[in-house]
């Protein structure tokens, strides 16, 4: 008996067979992308360095590092797939702040930066990755730079090489390659524009240049990377003095706790030790477990067309299965049509789907439509018309083509005639209290400070349109009593409209707002508002606001217009001298050819007086997480604006859906301002429409 029969291959098919499993390795290697660590300064590097590499998109870290001289904060986010941002306080142990220990005492110097990098080509089977990168831009120049880098992978190592400028390229080992093309590239200034902030274009890839590079390598044990780099820096003038350099190479390891931690150890200049590590999420996958029950299965045999309909049964279902408060219930026979508040569930898909099951599951088959309009404040804002008997056959899967989505048609409220069968009586108080926490970094007196405490707010809805709202402030933890830096010796003649912020925070209780209110829709597509009163923190006044929202319209534009007068410091009712009318023309668009970006752009009079547009970028991730940016630029000069050139600032908008137990709508913002001045500074008014119409044209779903 024959076991076996040898096989021999001929050269060409054992070719084949190498190039076959080539391929099939180079499609593993490539068909996904791996989480790379953090260099010193934040974003994606070996060690001092950074390389071509990107993250997923959505990964976002929070990094501490230690290296003698300097310390470092960062956040990085990977906001595309194709662009990294980085955030970062620089700490100078070797400095202090200021030579006044009255204004800053012994802490030490702290500086900020921003740094970007974009993929310019991704790695392919034969090419490299490339990518271009500036780091501290717009800042002090404290770490600015520039830099073109490269990167090769082979299976457990990658490979990375590039050309620094700047702080990168200190060593200056080759010249620089630019100056071929302009003896302007061979020199680059020293001197930061203005008063920091503003982006030193004339500067970009300037001055003495540096070849760096480097290995990554992924050792067999998966937790474990080991980094090797030839740095581009000589750390002859460095803002911590000439620092002592015993080799140009820099080793370091990574060490991965879990799924959110790096652990980084270094050993720098041939002389010094760096620690450090790392907090990872990725927005896009930020979820939380929840304790909810399944969807409302629909029975296979509905109510008969003669039944009545359990509306009290039906309201009480609504309302603690479909997160849906009902106020107000219409059935005809053919028809039923129920109005209220949506607060469980912040997918509107999800939404629907459980709503109609429930609908479904009590409405006769003689009830061919539900409709579902949800109100805000009263005002009704979308109307979801379904076709019964589509849905049912859709998630009763009668029907295999049937799609619940087909079945649903989102349009204008109709009006509803005749006597509703519920309608309970909704006006009068409404009460709440929310936590707030205020933060600020980078400060002389503390580098870190903070607010926290307790928001209560009452209101009472007159009707549907007019209402009253207060709200207060109450102090509970803060260091905000350390705060004495004030601006009076900048005075370039630009009103007091922002910084007084001390006078203000050093309350422990206040009066936030204080106002009447009027909202309706106006017309078809149309929307208005007033309000008069205490505003917000700083401005009582009067105010009104038009705005113009299709159903899941793609782009609104609205004008507010609004005359206020500054409070006095006790934040009561007292006001003092300044006076001002302020108001903007406000467009807001959500492209579709990026169903994930909110533009938004208000140009108009400030508080200061000033004119000029806001620019402001959101960008959705899955989760439902926003993070924003936003600029203002106005008629007024970075030296009457003082530090920092102009006004802009960043926020993440948190959903409480990806924090808590059970679903729910809301969300907390966290804010970041670099610094705050006079110029570009809005009123904050206690009521905004685009916000208030939401549901019309969900962005965040």
């Amino acid at each position: 008996m024959t076991l076996f029969k040898p096989t021999f291959f001929k050269p060409s098919m054992l070719c084949f067979a190498m190039a076959l499993a080539w391929q099939t390795h180079a499609t593993e290697r490539f068909a996904y992308t791996p989480v790379y660590g953090q260099e010193v300064h934040g974003g994606v590097g070996l060690i001092q360095m950074p390389t071509a590499r990107m993250n997923p998109e959505g990964e976002f870290s929070f990094n501490y590092q230690d290296a003698q001289e300097y310390r470092f904060w960062s956040t990085s986010l990977q906001l595309f797939p194709w662009m990294e941002t980085t955030i970062r306080y620089n700490d100078v142990r070797t400095k202090l702040y200021s030579a006044d220990p009255n204004f800053s005492g012994d802490q030490t110097l702290k500086d900020k930066g921003i740094d970007t990098k974009f993929r310019l080509w991704q790695e392919s089977y034969w090419l490299p990755q490339f990518s271009v990168g500036f780091r501290d831009f717009g800042g002090t120049g404290l770490l600015e730079g520039e830099y073109v880098a490269m990167a090769k992978r082979w299976r457990d190592i990658d490979v990375h090489l590039g050309i620094g400028w700047g702080y990168m390229g200190n060593r200056g080992n080759i010249a620089n390659p630019l100056c071929k093309l302009s003896d302007e590239f061979c020199e680059r200034a020293t001197a930061t524009t203005g008063s920091g902030g503003q982006i030193d274009f004339h500067k970009f890839f300037h001055g003495k240049a540096a070849l760096y590079g480097g290995i990554d390598y992924q050792t067999p044990w998966d937790p474990l990377r080991l980094s090797l780099e030839y740095d581009g820096n000589d750390y002859q003038s460095d803002k911590a003095g000439k620092l002592e350099v015993d080799s140009p190479w820099n080793v370091a390891a990574l060490y991965r706790l879990n799924d959110n931690i790096d652990l980084h150890l270094s050993y720098q200049r041939g002389n010094t030790v760096g620690f450090g590590a790392s907090f990872r999420t990725n927005f896009h996958e930020a979820s939380q477990a929840k304790v909810v029950s399944a969807p409302k299965p629909v029975p296979a045999v509905r109510p008969a067309a003669d039944s009545a309909l359990d509306q009290n049964a039906l309201i009480t279902e609504l309302y603690y299965k479909g997160g849906f408060a009902v106020t107000g219930l219409k059935y005809d026979g053919s028809v039923i049509t129920v109005q209220g508040v949506s607060y469980g569930f912040a997918d509107q898909d999800e939404f629907l789907n459980r709503v109609g099951r429930i609908i479904a599951s009590y409405a006769p088959e003689s009830v061919k439509t539900y409709n579902i309009v949800e109100l805000s404040g009263g005002v009704p804002m979308v109307e979801s018309s379904i076709d019964a008997d589509q849905f049912v056959a859709a998630v009763r899967r009668d029907n295999l083509t049937a799609r619940v989505a087909s079945s649903i048609k989102r349009q204008e409220p109709t009006p509803v005639t005749g006597e509703w069968q519920f309608k309970p009586e909704l006006h009068g108080f409404n009460y709440g209290v929310d936590f707030f926490w205020t933060q600020s970094f980078g400060n002389p007196e503390s580098f870190y400070m903070y607010q926290a405490g307790f928001n209560p707010r009452v209101g009472y809805a007159l009707d549907d349109h007019w209402f009253v709202e207060t709200s207060g402030r109450i102090d509970v933890l803060s260091n905000f009593d350390e705060f004495n830096f004030k601006v009076d010796t900048f005075d370039t003649g630009v009103p007091r409209v922002r910084t007084y912020v001390r006078e203000y925070a050093s309350n422990k209780v206040a009066l936030d707002t204080f106002y009447v209110g009027w909202k309706n829709q106006i017309a078809k597509e149309w929307f208005a508002a007033g309000y008069a009163g205490v505003l917000e923190t700083m401005y009582s006044g009067v105010g009104g606001e038009v705005l113009y929202r299709p159903i899941d319209s793609r782009l609104a534009w609205g004008i507010d217009v609004n005359y206020v007068q500054q409070r006095d410091f006790d934040a009561v009712f007292g006001l003092r001298d300044y006076k001002v009318a302020t108001g903007f023309v406000s467009m807001y668009w959500n492209p579709e050819f990026a169903d994930d970006l909110l533009f938004k752009v208000r140009a108009g009079r400030y508080l200061a007086g000033d004119k000029g547009a806001t620019f402001e970028l959101n960008k959705r991730f899955d989760s439902g997480i926003v993070v924003g940016a936003y600029a203002a630029k106005t008629n007024l000069s970075a030296a009457q604006y003082g530090e920092g050139s102009f006004t802009k600032g960043f926020f993440i908008s948190i959903p409480t859906d990806v924090l808590l137990l059970r679903h729910g709508k809301g969300s907390g913002t966290f804010p970041w301002v670099p610094i705050s001045r006079d110029g570009g500074q809005p009123l904050h008014r206690p009521f905004e429409l685009y916000r208030f119409t939401e549901s019309r044209a969900p962005f965040v779903d």
